[in-house]
C-alpha cells in the first residue's frame, strides 16, 4: 500500500463523479504496505479506498473483486467494490487498473488479546464456508510456484546458513505439495494475507467487535489450512521471538472449528503449513528488502522476523489439541 503512482485530484474527482459517489473532498496516500498504490478518499457520500494495482493485471482483478462481492452477500464483512454504469468493477486511473471500495469502520488491534484472535478465527471459518460456493478459480499467485521463482533471486543476498535454510524448507514444501496427503487437503478461496493490519475492530458499542476483513489482493485458490496458518503465525505469535503462543493458537483454532471442523489430514498437516506460511512471508520480505521498487512512502518490512518464525516452527512443531 505504498504510493507508487501519484494521482491528481482532478483525475480522482472525475472517477468518483463517474461512479456516482459524490464530490471528492479529500485524498490521502496510505503509507502502510508495499504492494499497490492506495488512497483514502472522502466524498460527500462517504469514505472510500482507491487502489491502483501495480502488478496485477486488469484480467486478474475481477477474481478478487467478485470474491469480495460474493463474501459480502454471504454475511462476511468485507469492503464493497463500487461498479461503473455498466457494472464493471475495474476502472482505469493514471494508466493503471484500479478499484474503489467502501472504507471499513473501526481500527486495527496491533496488540490483540486472545478474544480478538478468536473472533478472527470464527470469521475466517465463515469466510471459508462462504467461499465454497464461489465458482471462479484463480491460482494463489504467491503460492509455491512463486516461492520457487523468487528464491533464486534472493539467495545471493543470504548468508550460508540462511541459504541452507531456504533451500531445505523449499524442498520440504515441494515434497509436501506433491504427496498424497498434501494433494488431499481441502482447497478453496483464501485471503492469504490476513494479518493484524488487514482486520478492523470497533468498540463504540462497548466490547471490541470485529467489523471487517480487507485487502484481498493476494487471494487465490489454495489450501484452506494455509490461510489458518498465516493467521496463527501473526495473531498468535510473539513478535519479538517468533514463538507461537499456544494458548492463543488453541483459542483461535477452537473458534475456527466451531464454524468449520478441520479434517484429520489438516490437523496432521498443521506443523508443515505453519512452516509454509512462514516461508512465504520470509521470501516475500527478502524480495522487498533486497530488490525494492521505487515508491513514495515505501516501508519494506524486516525479513528477519519471519526467518525467526520459520526456525521456531521447524524446531517446535505444533498440532491443534483435540
Amino acid at each position: 500500500m505504498a504510493v507508487y503512482t501519484e494521482v491528481g485530484l482532478a483525475e480522482a474527482e472525475a472517477l468518483f463523479k463517474s461512479l456516482g459517489l459524490g464530490k471528492l473532498t479529500d485524498l490521502q496516500g496510505i503509507r502502510s504496505g508495499i504492494e499497490n498504490t492506495n488512497y483514502y478518499a472522502s466524498t460527500t457520500r462517504g469514505q472510500w479506498v482507491l487502489t491502483l494495482f501495480e502488478r496485477l493485471s486488469a484480467e486478474q482483478l475481477p477474481y478478487y473483486l467478485q470474491l469480495m462481492q460474493h463474501l459480502a452477500t454471504h454475511g462476511v464483512p468485507v469492503p464493497a467494490p463500487q461498479p461503473d454504469a455498466q457494472g464493471g468493477l475495474v476502472h482505469l486511473v493514471a494508466g493503471k487498473p484500479a478499484s474503489v471500495v467502501t472504507r471499513l469502520p473501526g481500527s486495527h488491534r496491533l496488540a490483540p488479546a486472545l478474544a480478538h484472535g478468536a473472533q478472527v478465527g470464527a470469521m475466517l471459518a465463515r469466510m471459508h464456508l462462504a467461499g465454497a460456493s464461489f465458482e471462479p478459480q484463480q491460482p494463489h499467485l504467491r503460492g509455491l510456484a512463486w516461492w520457487c521463482e523468487i528464491a533464486p533471486q534472493v539467495l545471493p543476498h543470504l548468508g550460508a546458513d540462511q541459504a541452507e535454510l531456504l533451500r531445505d524448507e523449499l524442498a520440504f514444501q515441494q515434497h509436501l505439495a506433491a504427496s498424497p496427503g498434501g494433494q488431499a487437503l481441502p482447497c478453496g478461496p483464501i485471503h492469504a494475507d490476513l494479518f493484524r493490519d488487514n482486520v478492523m475492530f470497533d468498540d463504540t458499542a462497548g466490547d471490541d467487535r470485529l467489523c471487517g476483513f480487507f485487502d484481498f489482493y493476494f487471494a487465490g485458490t489454495d489450501w484452506l489450512l494455509f490461510d489458518l496458518a498465516v493467521c496463527l503465525n501473526d495473531w498468535c505469535t510473539d513478535l519479538a521471538s517468533g514463538a507461537l503462543d499456544e494458548a492463543r493458537a488453541t483459542a483461535f483454532v477452537a473458534a475456527y472449528e466451531q464454524q468449520r471442523t478441520l479434517t484429520p489430514g489438516e490437523a496432521r498437516a498443521m506443523p508443515a503449513l505453519l512452516r509454509a506460511a512462514a516461508l512465504r512471508f520470509w521470501i516475500s520480505r527478502l524480495w522487498d528488502w533486497h530488490l525494492p521498487r521505487d515508491a513514495a512512502l515505501l516501508q519494506p518490512k524486516d525479513p528477519l522476523h519471519f526467518e525467526r518464525v520459520l526456525r521456531e516452527r521447524r524446531d517446535r512443531p505444533w498440532h491443534p489439541p483435540h
